[in-house]
């Protein structure tokens, strides 16, 4: 039997460690197809850059934000998948456009 409780705990401890031990923090901006506004911030983890927070506003005007200390709600998840820069259609923004994102 899967323990959800054990995976979501070891999930939120991973992704808390890759943000309290990051020393270089990449972020991005993206709108989607249906007019939602996506805000990334990323760290270098294994070769790979990991999704460590997201926040998304709707075209309803809703926000949503995850990290390690919000994974997900009714509304969505922090990614699992690692960002592909060649593929992915991310702009690069600064950092303070996406703390005053976040802090909205």
């Amino acid at each position: 039997m899967v323990d959800l409780e054990r995976i979501k705990a070891e999930t939120a401890a991973y992704f808390r460690a890759l943000d309290g031990n990051a020393t270089l923090r990449h972020h991005f901006h993206h709108a989607d197809e249906e007019g939602a506004l996506w805000y990334i911030e990323a760290v270098s983890d294994r070769g790979e850059l990991i999704v460590i927070k997201q926040a998304e506003l709707t075209p309803a005007g809703q926000f949503h934000r995850y990290s390690w200390e919000h994974i997900e709600d009714e509304h969505g998840f922090l990614t699992d998948q690692a960002i592909d820069t060649q593929k992915d259609p991310l702009a690069v923004i600064p950092a303070e456009e996406f703390q005053k994102a976040w802090n909205r």
